[in-house]
């Protein structure tokens, strides 16, 4: 067999961004994507709620929070450092279906709606994040091919077998005569998807006291985990939001990193519970 037919045979290439297009009606990949990691996302944690001995609506509720916040969040976060793109025509800072989302900016908007959250339920921070940690990653995992039907967010140019084709009108004006990418979101896709895996596992393995982790483990290891990924992935990448000569992503995936060891060292060296929005004589389990 041909060395060059194998080859062909690993290429990605994307079939565009829209599904349906009717008239006054649109379906996008990246929509579909973000609806069907919200769904995935609700059920899990409600599942992983009910393990815990925590009120599944109680996650439910939440995921609604998550939702109204995380988008707007990473819009404005992507919006912010690209500001002269949108400068002279504001309409276009709503124009979600285009791409343009920051994760970071998810995350970061996430965690202060669910503080917020746990303050008005009276419910512990921590408690609530290593239930919706795995979703997130999961969530990450599924939305990173938006990226793929947009042809964006892609690293340089490589002639790979699994590298990524980019139609011209995609390709940023330095590499235009290069056709094929690094497939970043494959990457960041599958790093993902292994976070995932061991989120499941230390949560189930916890179930049986093997070992009894304390409460923010999961997230605090979430944080961690998807910011070493995150911050070797991003090096690749062409179309980095950047602050002078730095790559914003991996400024927060270092801060990330720090602060979940940080929090990880609290937890398991210095043997004390983790700073929360709610103190621990005043909250209440969210039990069933």
């Amino acid at each position: 067999m041909d060395i060059s037919t194998l080859t062909l045979g690993f290429q990605f290439t994307s079939p565009g961004p829209e599904i349906v297009d009717i008239g006054l009606v649109t379906i996008r990949w990246y929509g579909l994507l973000i609806a069907g990691a919200v769904l995935i996302g609700v059920t899990l944690s409600q599942y992983l709620a009910q393990r815990r001995g925590v009120r599944p609506e109680l996650l439910g509720d939440l995921i609604f929070w998550l939702v109204l916040a995380a988008i707007p969040g990473a819009r404005i976060y992507y919006v912010l450092f690209q500001w002269p793109i949108y400068a002279d025509d504001l309409s276009q800072i709503f124009a979600i279906w285009k791409g343009g989302i920051a994760i970071h900016g998810a995350i970061i908007a996430g965690a202060i709606a669910t503080a917020i959250f746990a303050r008005v339920q009276n419910i512990s921070f921590w408690q609530l994040a290593d239930l919706v940690a795995p979703s997130v990653i999961l969530g990450q995992a599924i939305g990173r091919w938006g990226n793929f039907f947009n042809s964006e967010a892609f690293g340089g140019p490589t002639d790979l077998p699994w590298k990524l084709y980019i139609p011209p009108q995609s390709r940023p004006p330095a590499y235009m005569q290069f056709e094929y990418f690094h497939p970043t979101f494959l990457y960041e896709s599958l790093w993902n998807l292994m976070v995932f895996a061991l989120l499941l596992f230390l949560f189930f393995r916890d179930l049986k006291g093997k070992p009894n982790l304390k409460v923010g483990t999961l997230f605090l290891t979430y944080l961690v985990a998807y910011s070493l990924g995150r911050l070797s992935i991003e090096g690749l990448r062409t179309d980095s939001l950047m602050l002078g000569p730095l790559r914003i992503a991996q400024l927060v995936s270092l801060a990330g990193i720090a602060l979940g060891l940080a929090g990880l060292g609290w937890l398991y060296l210095w043997k004390r519970p983790l700073p929360d929005v709610v103190s621990r004589r005043d909250r209440s389990s969210g039990s069933s």
